[in-house]
């Protein structure tokens, strides 16, 4: 599992990921959930196999420092499958059953992986069968300083949108939105899938503090790092709220338009991070900032409302379906190198930033 979940801010339960920050959790707002009744329907009728007994077992197609993802066939029916197994050394039981009943839940959307219902526990492992994605991750089609061309971009928002809109109306938030977690089953994007619901937690979970930050994390929650010598940040508790993804959708839009990240966190520290937020504080007389002045005013304005500083202002994910229909990128003039000079000051570009790999 990713991390652990506490009880209460005080009650510090949590662990640290390869490639992901540590985060404490606290309290969810509000009472139990369809979710945490599905938890533990589920966790009285787990299964107990051993998966080569039961599945076939082709290769391994993903690898994460806490489980694998195998590509199997059911040996009875013949089904291939993508099977998620987590060792039980690193994973607590409510939290496999927790990433398997949300992954559940929502994976009637089109544009969300879909689950076999098949949960089970062995010897050493947890696991769950999902649906079987052949194609490759939005990861491993951006051209580093390149991106993907704009009409492919806008069929990947859409659906994105589409599957976040369905995840936030029944009060949940992804919080891990980026290319490696968006599955394409065709490398022009006509139909692509959100995946990995293991960072996914109910609206109003609390945050206590993180232990580091990643470019797709927004201000309020960069906010929540313990400055040097402090064992908590200032800020309160933040409340895990929507406006989180709708700002990860942000910054996955300009990743995979411009083959960057706008920077590498949203701090005071990050100079890219800090002429955008003064631009966007005074849009009227300050200068667009270098990497930004690539996109149309259109453009300008969906990212505007995607990346708002506060958090209550921010559009919803399904603002971008007012903006498909217009022009987001502006045409490259002759010798005109739109910013790569002042962007490749910036983290390398996304297929080899240390913080994608």
């Amino acid at each position: 599992m990713k991390e652990k979940i506490s009880s209460t801010c005080n009650d510090q339960t949590h662990k640290t990921v390869q490639g992901r920050a540590m985060i404490e959790l606290g309290p969810v707002e509000d009472g139990s959930s369809h979710i945490e009744e599905l938890m533990e329907l589920t966790a009285q009728c787990l299964s107990r196999l051993e998966i080569k007994e039961h599945f076939n077992v082709i290769k391994e197609i993903g690898r994460g420092k806490y489980g694998r993802v195998l590509l199997v066939t059911h040996r009875c029916r013949g089904t291939p499958m993508a099977l998620k197994v987590l060792p039980k050394a690193s994973t607590q039981l409510k939290g496999f059953l927790r990433e398997y009943c949300i992954s559940l839940r929502l994976s009637s959307h089109p544009c969300i992986v879909g689950l076999f219902g098949i949960a089970f526990q062995s010897n050493e492992h947890y696991g769950f069968a999902q649906e079987l994605v052949v194609g490759r991750d939005l990861f491993a089609i951006i051209k580093p300083r390149v991106g993907i061309s704009e009409s492919v971009v806008k069929r990947c928002a859409v659906q994105i949108a589409s599957a976040l809109e369905f995840i936030h109306r029944l009060g949940l938030v992804h919080r891990d939105i980026k290319p490696e977690n968006i599955l394409l089953l065709d490398t022009q994007c006509r139909h692509v899938k959100l995946a990995d619901f293991g960072l996914t937690q109910k609206r109003g979970t609390l945050i206590c503090y993180i232990s580091s930050t990643l470019p797709y994390m927004a201000p309020e929650l960069c906010a929540m790092v313990a400055e040097d010598g402090q064992e908590k940040p200032q800020a309160p508790p933040l409340s895990i709220q929507p406006s989180l993804d709708t700002w990860a959708f942000g910054v996955l839009l300009f990743c995979i338009l411009t083959g960057f990240f706008p920077w590498e966190h949203c701090t005071s520290t990050d100079s890219f991070y800090e002429e955008f937020a003064e631009w966007r504080q005074d849009t009227e007389t300050t200068e667009i900032p270098t990497q930004w002045k690539r996109f149309t005013p259109a453009c300008l304005e969906m990212f505007g409302k995607l990346l708002a500083l506060e958090p209550n202002d921010r559009s919803t994910a399904d603002v971008v379906k007012g903006y498909v229909g217009k022009e987001w990128v502006k045409p490259k003039r002759p010798n005109e190198s739109e910013g790569v000079n002042a962007m490749a000051t910036l983290s390398s570009p996304c297929r080899s930033s240390p913080v994608l790999q």
